[in-house]
């Protein structure tokens, strides 16, 4: 489910919000928001078990050989790292990582067996793309790279699953590109 709320302290755009509101009756259903009811009561302790499983494995792919790069907050070498860390209480559970150049994105993510392979990320569980394929498949190569977005980018939103299982499983797949160069 996505809900949200806008809030503001200022008439005019109060107005316009209640206007749009009532004109397009952007409310959620009594399912969606018996869900939200239900979901929003554990919520402070899956965010916990997110960002701490994401810590871990930020740390562990940082010391990956095979692995390039890791963009997550929470990394002290992360460029908006103190912006991040004024911002955020924890560092969220999604890490953009690059393999070494070479190494195949589409090798690694179907050779995981727990992390699934998913174009919409956020769930409770694993889950792990490669945007060059999936998400910005239809964006020319060239346009990508320019962009940052190499064939070696990798999105993870990490779950609440147990954080040694979820590392075992990364480097069994990390592993399996070994014979790859």
């Amino acid at each position: 489910m996505v809900a949200g709320i806008a809030v503001t302290n200022k008439l005019e755009l109060a107005e316009r919000l209640a206007f749009l509101q009532n004109a397009i009756g952007s409310v959620l259903g009594p399912d969606d928001s018996w869900l939200l009811m239900r979901g929003i009561k554990t919520l402070g302790a899956r965010m916990r078990v997110h960002h701490e499983n994401a810590h871990a494995v930020a740390d562990f792919l940082v010391h990956d050989p095979r692995v390039a790069k890791v963009l997550y907050p929470g990394l002290t070498d992360f460029p908006d790292h103190e912006l991040a860390r004024n911002q955020m209480r924890d560092f969220g559970a999604m890490i953009s990582f690059e393999l070494k150049p070479g190494l195949s994105a589409k090798q690694f993510v179907e050779s995981l067996k727990l992390i699934d392979l998913a174009e919409s990320l956020g769930g409770i569980e694993s889950l792990i793309e490669f945007p060059a394929v999936m998400t910005h498949g239809a964006i020319p190569r060239e346009v990508r790279l320019a962009n940052g977005i190499k064939d070696e980018l990798i999105r993870l939103s990490v779950g609440i699953e147990d954080e040694q299982d979820l590392i075992a499983d990364l480097k069994q797949g990390l592993t399996q590109l070994d014979g790859e160069n």
